[in-house]
């Protein structure tokens, strides 16, 4: 009997395995797993920025970010290391950098609240928000914002 045929994924991965490519593709994987790794409120003040040597390059929002990011090092460390699932990555630099918000994702309950509410009152709403900085507070203003102007429309339907 002849060779059992090889899978096209078999020969990619030795492929990249003759190339010295796969450590690199498992490091730069953690750019779209960011949020899973470290978490929320670590994942909007921080961005990977590159890995060169074996160093992960993290841009952080603030000064204030990056003491504290110091202290989480070896953690945060030990998270990025266990997502790829060896010990690719032996250090973390941060850098003071610009990272954009990421915009908030309604949950269903907002985009049902939001039903309710007329187009002008949900962007009068937004132009308040759009200063702050902070996701968790932004969301939690807007939640309290959009329920006063449910309460604040159905009082008006029932006078």
């Amino acid at each position: 009997m002849g060779k059992k045929p090889y899978t096209i994924r078999s020969i990619l991965e030795n492929t990249l395995k003759g190339l010295e490519m796969e450590a690199p593709l498992k490091a730069y994987s953690i750019w779209g797993a960011w949020r899973e790794i470290v978490g929320e409120s670590v994942a909007i003040q921080t961005q990977p920025r590159a890995v060169r040597n074996r160093i992960l390059f993290i841009d952080v929002s603030h000064p204030t970010w990056m003491q504290q990011l110091q202290f989480l090092k070896p953690t945060l460390l030990e998270k990025v290391n266990t997502f790829i699932g060896e010990p690719l990555i032996q250090d973390i630099r941060f850098k003071l950098g610009r990272i954009p918000n990421a915009p908030a994702i309604p949950s269903k309950t907002d985009m049902q609240v939001e039903k309710n509410i007329n187009e002008e009152t949900l962007t009068r709403i937004e132009a308040h928000l759009h200063r702050i900085s902070d996701q968790e507070m932004r969301k939690s203003l807007r939640n309290l914002l959009i329920k006063s102007a449910r309460i604040e429309q159905s009082r008006s339907k029932s006078k």
